[in-house]
């Protein structure tokens, strides 16, 4: 399999220092499945072109050994001594890993420069779906050409085979072209040589960034670089979703300041969590909330579940992935959350099935509530702070009281752990709309008063890495009706 990679850019040797390969000299690498070589078939001012060959041993493949890996393949018969696929994508996260994640100590403004490029990728497996191609490298601004490989190019009359030649055109960063096709040949192959396990979530977040979150095609892209792995899928088409619901809340806010700018006298609608969300995201302290509470949500053995505040829909997307809830109902008091809940979950586009076990409905908590009533558990992921104390005793009410589910889910920040991040000030809270922020000794004081006043058992469990001081960055209250 071969890959070229050509710039016109001037001086256009400078590829040798995006690339840390000398233009002046090959290379060859030892890979776990072959040898990788490396050289320039031209290399002038006005034009210069590097490529990648790969060299597969399909016998050592099978057996294993030195080179085989301890045997990825069980066929000697296969193509994968030719064809573009996932060895060429680890070939070039191995090669060209410095140039992959767009670092050059040489030439560091020409890595962050978009320049002229083209690429050409041969034979690569399309099997059936030809339009496949396009659908995936089109939206990424390149200019597309396929050409079909014949089967024997002598024979004509053969027909062509199911392999092409991909070349691409486009003025972008070289590591942005080395991204897109490091993620997106596999999913053309669809034959991934290895294990498919959890790290592979993040191979793909890593190297899909920006790109990826914006590809219309990006649960199919998921889906297939994942080997139609379901529970893998779901895992990262929902990772991807939370980072396009804070893209969401950022349009939001400069909305927001549009309209104060308009008009200094307009009220805007209520802050979003925009703050508190980059101040916890070095620690991905969301999507660890997130997880904690849906593998409670899911130990409970759980078929109902009520999502009280709801927001963007950020945990409802993960409990739609999960087939064992059957009935969900998102509640949330603004308009404009619930319209992006609606987005994310792709309401429109769902199958009859899936539409009729999600429900989003506008409501207050601090008010009974009958549709809220009857479920078999109930989430509440960073809402009690954002109440005003002297209401906090309605929602008590109303979550306990009347709605009574099984199973009552609390999340709410530490606020002993502020001291940990960069800037805080005493006292300052992570977020302007938080009425409250309770140490872990004030939030199980409340917890244990709501569960003997209710007749619930409740246990606390941390969220995040624990400080030896300052304890977890967030603290879950889990509570369980007629245990006490």
């Amino acid at each position: 399999m071969l890959l070229t990679i050509s710039t016109t850019h001037e001086p256009a040797t400078d590829l040798g220092f995006l690339l840390h390969k000398n233009p002046a000299r090959s290379q060859s690498q030892d890979l776990a499945f072959g040898q990788a070589h490396m050289f320039y078939p031209e290399a002038a001012e006005d034009r210069c072109t590097f490529a990648l060959l790969l060299d597969l041993n399909p016998v050592e493949l099978v057996r294993g050994g030195e080179k085989g890996g301890g045997g990825l393949l069980d066929q000697y018969v296969n193509d994968r001594p030719y064809a573009a696929s996932s060895f060429l994508s680890v070939a070039i996260a191995r090669c060209l890993r410095t140039a992959l994640g767009g670092r050059c100590e040489a030439l560091p403004e020409l890595a962050a420069r978009a320049i002229p490029l083209e690429a050409m990728v041969t034979p690569l497996p399309v099997r059936a779906e030809p339009e496949l191609v396009t659908r995936l490298f089109a939206p990424l601004g390149y200019d597309i050409a396929v050409e079909p490989v014949p089967l024997d190019a002598a024979r004509p009359e053969w027909g062509a085979s199911a392999y092409v030649t991909l070349r691409l055109k486009a003025e972008c960063r070289l590591a942005d072209l080395l991204n897109h096709l490091y993620v997106l040949i596999p999913v053309l192959d669809l034959k991934k040589h290895y294990f498919i396990q959890g790290e592979e979530i993040e191979k793909l977040i890593d190297k899909g960034g920006e790109w990826l979150r914006a590809h219309p095609d990006r649960e199919l892209i998921a889906r297939r670089y994942l080997k139609r792995k379901r529970s893998l899928a779901n895992q990262a088409i929902a990772r991807l979703e939370e980072a396009d619901g804070i893209a969401l809340d950022e349009e939001d806010d400069a909305d927001a300041e549009t309209v104060l700018a308009a008009d200094p006298d307009a009220v805007p609608e209520a802050p979003k969590n925009v703050a508190e969300e980059a101040l916890e995201k070095p620690l991905r302290l969301h999507e660890q909330r997130l997880n904690a509470v849906t593998q409670v949500l899911k130990a409970s053995g759980a078929h109902r579940v009520v999502d009280l505040g709801c927001g963007s829909g950020k945990l409802l997307k993960r409990l739609m992935a999960e087939r064992q809830f059957t009935e969900i109902l998102g509640l949330d008091i603004s308009l404009v959350d619930l319209e992006k809940a609606a987005r994310r979950l792709r309401l429109e586009r769902l199958s009859e099935r899936d539409r009729a076990r999600i429900t989003l409905a506008q409501g207050a908590l601090t008010y009974r509530d009958r549709r809220i009533e009857g479920f078999d558990a109930a989430a509440l992921v960073e809402v009690i702070e954002h109440i005003d104390l002297d209401r906090l005793d309605s929602v008590e009410r109303v979550v306990f009281a009347y709605a009574k589910p099984e199973l009552v889910v609390i999340t709410t920040p530490n606020r002993e752990f502020n001291a940990k991040f960069e800037g805080m000030k005493p006292g300052e809270m992570r977020h302007a709309d938080h009425r409250f922020e309770w140490s872990r000794a004030e939030f199980a004081a409340w917890a244990e008063r709501v569960a003997a006043e209710f007749a619930y058992a409740v246990r606390i469990e941390p969220v995040g890495e624990t400080d030896a001081e300052f304890g977890p960055p967030s603290q879950m209250a889990v509570f369980e009706r007629g245990r006490t």
